[in-house]
C-alpha cells in the first residue's frame, strides 16, 4: 500500500496545496520510515523529528493564511552533514568537527528555508567528503538500500541511500569528483551535479575549492529539476558565484529537444576494468534515446585517461591547503597537550581519520618546494587540456553520455585498505569536475545481482536544462526510477 513516504516532492506538493495531506503528515511520514528502516540503513547522522514537525505545524498554518512561500514549503528534505547552519550540527564526518555549529548558515540552505523547505536532518559522509563509499565517516557506517551488505558510494552515500531508501523525498549533497552522481547511480536515484559556480558555496565546508559544488538528490529528474532551482543563482559572498539568470528548469523538461546529438566518448566506453553489465545497461539507455529521435556521434576526450591522477592532485593539494585551519585552538576538537606544537599535532593526530591524513600529507608533498612544478603545476596544465577536450567534443554534440561509475556498489570493506582501487571508481567523474561541468546520472537498469546502474549524461558550462530535459525524455520511457529497494 502506498505511503506518503513513498511520493516525490512534485507529488506531495499538490496533495498538500489541495488539503489532501498536512505537512505535518507528510513530514511525520518520512520520520516514521526513518525510524522502521535507518537503523539498518545509517542514513542520517542527526535527526530534527521535534524540530521538523514544529516547522511543518508553522507552514500548515501559513498555507491555512494562504502564505504558502512556495509550492514546496513545509515539505522535507535531508541535507548532507557538510553544510552549515546555526539550527544544527556541522561535522563533515569527523571526529576533529564534532558538535560544532557555526554561527551563520549556508546560502544553500538559506535558499532551501526562503521556500520554506522543511530540513528533517543530515545526512552521513565520507570525513571532510573524502571517500567513494561513505565508509570514512567518523560517525557511524551507511548500508546501500538495494543490499545492506554493500556501500552507497561517496562521499555522499547518506543523502543517496535516504532517498533511495524512502526516508526524505530529495536530498543535497556536495560533488567535489563524483560525490553526487557516483552514490546516485549505486544508490538507483538521480543525482545532479551542477555547473561549478552555478550554486553558492559558501557556508560548504571545503574540500577542495575549485572543484566542490552542491547539487540535488532525487527520485526523479522532475524532482532535482525543482530543487536546483530552488539553490541555484548568483551570490556575491561566493567569488566563484555565476552573475548568470536562473532560468526555469522545470518548464525545460517539456521534451527532448530537437535534433538533439547525444556525444559517445570512445575512451570512456571502451575503459579497461568497467563492469560488462554497466556498459550493457548504458548502451541500452543509449538505445533509448535513439528511439526518441536523438543522434549518437563518436567523440574522443583523449587526455581522460590522465583524469584520476590529475584530479588527485589537485584535490589532495587544495585539501592540504583548507584543512590547515583545523588546530584545536578555535573550534573543534582539541587534545591535552603540554606545549602548543604538541597541542595543534595530537589535535589532528586524533581528530583526522586516516584518509583524510593521507591526503594532507600528499598535498603537503606537492605544493613543497622542489615538487610543486614537477606534480601540482603540471597537473594545472594537464587539467586545461582536459578542459579543452570536452571544448572540443561539444562542437559535434550536445550531451555527452557515459556510466556513471564503472561497477556496481561493493561490498562493505572490500576497498578500504586499497586506496587506489577506491580512486578509480572515479574514472568517469572527475573529469567532469576539473572541467567545471554539469553532471546527471540517472538510473538506467539493474545487474543481474540486483544493484542499481547508473547513466551519466554531462552537458555543455550552465546547460543544465538540457541535461535535465535529456534525463526527463528517459525517464519517460523507462521506469527503472520507480523502483523500490525491500527493506
Amino acid at each position: 500500500m502506498s505511503t506518503l513516504a513513498d511520493r516525490t516532492l512534485c507529488e506531495l506538493a499538490p496533495l498538500v496545496a489541495g488539503g489532501k495531506a498536512s505537512c505535518r503528515e507528510v513530514v511525520q511520514a518520512f520520520l516514521d520510515r526513518s525510524a522502521e528502516v535507518d537503523a539498518r540503513v545509517g542514513a542520517f547522522v542527526s535527526l530534527r523529528r521535534e524540530e521538523a514537525l514544529r516547522e511543518a505545524d508553522e507552514a500548515d498554518r501559513a498555507r491555512a493564511r494562504g502564505e504558502a512561500r512556495s509550492p514546496w514549503h513545509g515539505l522535507p528534505l535531508a541535507v548532507k552533514d557538510i553544510l552549515v547552519s546555526p539550527d544544527f550540527d556541522t561535522s563533515c564526518g569527523s571526529r576533529i568537527l564534532r558538535g560544532f555549529r557555526a554561527p551563520y548558515e549556508s546560502s544553500v540552505l538559506r535558499h532551501v528555508r526562503d521556500a520554506g523547505l522543511v530540513v528533517v536532518g543530515t545526512t552521513n559522509m565520507d570525513e571532510f567528503a573524502m571517500g567513494s563509499s561513505c565508509e570514512n565517516s567518523a560517525l557511524r557506517q551507511t548500508a546501500n538500500p538495494w543490499d545492506l551488505t554493500r556501500v552507497p558510494g561517496g562521499s555522499s552515500g547518506g543523502s543517496a541511500a535516504a532517498v533511495a531508501a524512502r526516508e526524505a523525498p530529495v536530498a543535497l549533497g556536495s560533488d567535489t569528483g563524483g560525490s553526487i552522481r557516483q552514490p546516485a547511480a549505486l544508490c538507483g536515484v538521480v543525482g545532479l551535479k551542477p555547473t561549478y559556480g552555478r550554486v553558492s558555496r559558501y557556508g560548504l565546508v571545503a574540500f577542495a575549492s575549485s572543484l566542490d559544488q552542491v547539487g540535488p538528490f532525487a527520485r526523479t529528474v522532475e524532482d532535482a529539476a525543482t530543487l536546483l532551482g530552488v539553490i541555484a543563482g548568483h551570490d556575491p559572498r561566493d567569488s566563484t558565484s555565476v552573475g548568470q539568470e536562473v532560468p526555469d528548469y522545470v518548464a525545460a523538461l517539456a521534451g527532448l529537444p530537437d535534433g538533439l546529438r547525444v556525444g559517445i566518448p570512445r575512451e570512456f566506453l571502451a575503459e579497461e576494468g568497467a563492469d560488462p553489465e554497466v556498459l550493457e545497461r548504458v548502451h541500452a539507455a543509449i538505445r533509448v534515446l535513439e528511439a526518441r529521435g536523438a543522434k549518437t556521434v563518436e567523440v574522443s576526450l583523449p587526455h581522460s585517461p590522465y583524469g584520476i591522477a590529475t584530479y588527485y592532485l589537485i584535490c589532495m593539494a587544495e585539501a592540504s591547503s583548507n584543512l590547515s585551519r583545523y588546530d584545536g585552538v578555535k573550534y573543534g576538537f582539541r587534545s591535552e597537550a603540554p606545549t602548543l606544537d604538541e597541542m595543534y599535532r595530537s589535535s589532528r593526530s586524533e581528530g583526522f581519520g586516516p584518509e583524510v591524513k593521507r591526503r594532507i600529507l600528499l598535498g603537503t608533498f606537492v605544493l613543497s618546494a622542489g615538487y610543486y612544478d614537477a606534480y601540482y603545476r603540471k597537473a594545472q596544465q594537464v587539467r586545461t587540456l582536459i578542459r579543452h577536450d570536452f571544448e572540443s567534443a561539444f562542437e559535434s554534440c550536445d550531451v555527452l553520455a557515459t556510466p556513471t561509475s564503472p561497477g556496481p556498489a561493493w561490498p562493505l570493506g572490500e576497498r578500504v585498505d586499497d586506496p587506489l582501487k577506491m580512486y578509480l571508481s572515479d574514472i568517469f567523474t572527475v573529469t567532469v569536475n576539473l572541467a567545471g561541468l554539469p553532471g546527471l546520472s540517472v538510473p538506467c537498469g539493474f545487474t543481474g545481482a540486483g544493484l542499481p546502474v547508473g547513466l551519466q549524461l554531462i552537458g555543455r558550462p550552465l546547460d543544465e536544462a538540457t541535461l535535465l530535459a535529456v534525463g526527463q525524455a528517459y525517464q519517460r520511457e523507462t521506469d527503472w526510477h520507480t523502483a523500490v529497494p525491500e527493506l
